[in-house]
């Protein structure tokens, strides 16, 4: 298997328009751990001033897939997740935090905490989620 680095990983994500018109960001990658951030901006909110729930499923989404990624190689996808909403997110940035659980040779499952940080610095959980990941193509990395 390749063991890819936070700089593959970076170059990984920049590869996803939709990321990056989110602004998302990979800041830690490696061992079973991934982290995705991204800025809470106006145009990512819904109509009661929270960050939508789209785009902490998708945050959701790709640190489970990044996580699974340390340990599976990068030709993957993601199998499934689901997502609790814990509260409402309000903030100026969210931080995905996932790790891995459980990784074989084609499948990982992976949890992730979705926190944002307030303009103080304190950060609230506002959802959990918990994916699958398996190689694509049976490729086995």
């Amino acid at each position: 298997m390749t063991v890819l680095t936070l700089e593959d990983a970076r170059k990984g994500l920049a590869a996803q328009p939709f990321s990056v018109l989110l602004g998302a960001r990979v800041t830690s990658f490696g061992d079973g751990v991934a982290t995705l951030e991204l800025d809470i901006r106006e145009d990512l909110l819904q109509q009661n001033g929270y960050l939508h729930g789209g785009v902490l499923a998708y945050a959701a989404d790709n640190a489970i897939t990044f996580a699974a990624g340390t340990t599976l190689g990068p030709a993957i996808l993601t199998s499934g997740f689901s997502i609790d909403y814990l509260r409402p997110a309000k903030g100026i940035r969210l931080v995905a935090e996932a790790q891995v659980l459980y990784s074989g040779r084609r499948q990982a499952t992976c949890r992730c905490d979705l926190r944002v940080v307030g303009e103080d610095g304190t950060t609230t959980l506002s959802a959990a989620a918990q994916g699958s990941v398996m190689t694509r193509n049976g490729a086995t990395s």
